[in-house]
């Protein structure tokens, strides 16, 4: 099968791309904005920009002949710039859905999220019939659900949505030290958070790179159409997140953590956006029934064990080869700052 993915050298693309190379029956296709410098056996790359509007002949010729696309593509800074972000989300979706249909693409794999989903009313788990309006505070929430709003007027090549939770591997440690933490602090400084300030309505769905990568996989050689909810079965709450950092919980209001974020964001001693706590206090948990009835899916690896590894990658600045997935050190992100500015209002090299 000839498999095209775009964003492949990111968090899921890595793991996506591992596990297709891994079979040695897929003729596999990555598509990046930064394509790795090292060649990687088993794979073509191609670097194409999907937030600029005139990369659809080029998306077209790379789906030409592809069994299927699968599209990872996503952008999570610079946060201050939104219409960036709206450019790489919203816009590359509406690109990568013209070019498979002018490449006549057999089948579509959307990575949608669990962003995607209304506010939850309790604590009960949703199904894929959960409305898909998103949190309206959060702009990676309003993308996500204006991608989904544009696949429910797609009649072009046959897709599969995957909803799944908060995605995470070892090797995705210093990305998110990059996209999470204020530059001057190193890794270790993980190790000695005394506490940790949250609401206690925060929960979160979380599934392992891997365990997606597998979805992604029986989706495509099923051939499977239609919404998965793909996730650990439990959620991770503001107590978990204070036990994987070794730290206490201290209970406080969510407006009050909000106005700390917001302030510190706006004044950009640190690169989180205030919607990232909207979305993780009104998330749902999932129902991942549909994905295990249908696709014969399970995960391995489960909520706390994810977010343990996750946390140990970043306190090791944990990396991989791709330059999203690239080392993160003080030093590095220090030069970085003088020569593109601060990674929430940087200027794309």
């Amino acid at each position: 099968m000839r498999v095209v993915v775009t964003g492949a050298s990111g968090n899921v693309g890595s793991a996506l791309v591992r596990r297709l190379r891994a079979t040695g029956e897929h003729d596999v296709v990555g598509v990046a904005r930064r394509v790795p410098v090292r060649a990687t056996e088993g794979i073509r790359w191609m670097s194409i920009d999907l937030s600029r509007p005139d990369c659809r002949d080029e998306l077209r010729d790379a789906f030409l002949g592809a069994d299927a696309v699968v599209h990872l593509a996503w952008a999570f800074q610079p946060s201050h710039d939104l219409g960036y972000l709206e450019a790489v989300g919203v816009g590359g979706t509406q690109r990568v859905l013209d070019a498979c249909t002018a490449a006549g693409v057999g089948q579509l794999v959307h990575m949608s999220s669990v962003g995607a989903y209304s506010p939850k009313r309790d604590d009960q788990a949703v199904d894929e019939n959960w409305p898909v309006d998103g949190v309206p505070t959060s702009s990676y929430s309003r993308h996500k659900s204006a991608a989904e709003r544009m696949l429910d007027s797609y009649d072009g090549t046959p897709v599969t949505r995957l909803r799944p939770g908060i995605v995470g591997q070892r090797s995705i440690g210093s990305a998110l030290l990059r996209y999470g933490v204020p530059i001057l602090l190193p890794a270790r400084t993980l190790a000695a958070v005394p506490v940790l300030p949250m609401p206690a309505g925060l929960t979160i769905a979380m599934v392992h790179a891997d365990d997606l990568a597998d979805a992604v996989v029986r989706a495509l050689e099923q051939r499977a159409v239609g919404a998965f909810n793909v996730a650990a079965p439990t959620t991770i709450s503001a107590a978990l997140i204070a036990e994987a950092l070794g730290a206490r919980w201290v209970k406080a209001p969510a407006p009050l953590v909000r106005g700390v974020m917001a302030a510190s964001w706006q004044a950009r001693l640190q690169p989180v956006s205030p919607g990232w706590l909207d979305l993780a206090c009104c998330a749902p948990a999932l129902d991942s029934s549909r994905a295990v009835n249908e696709l014969g899916w399970f995960p391995k690896v489960d909520a706390m064990s994810v977010l343990q590894e996750i946390v140990d990658g970043m306190r090791e600045a944990a990396a991989g080869d791709t330059a999203v997935l690239r080392q993160r050190t003080v030093r590095s992100e220090v030069a970085e700052l003088l020569r593109h500015g601060p990674i929430s209002h940087r200027r794309r090299p």
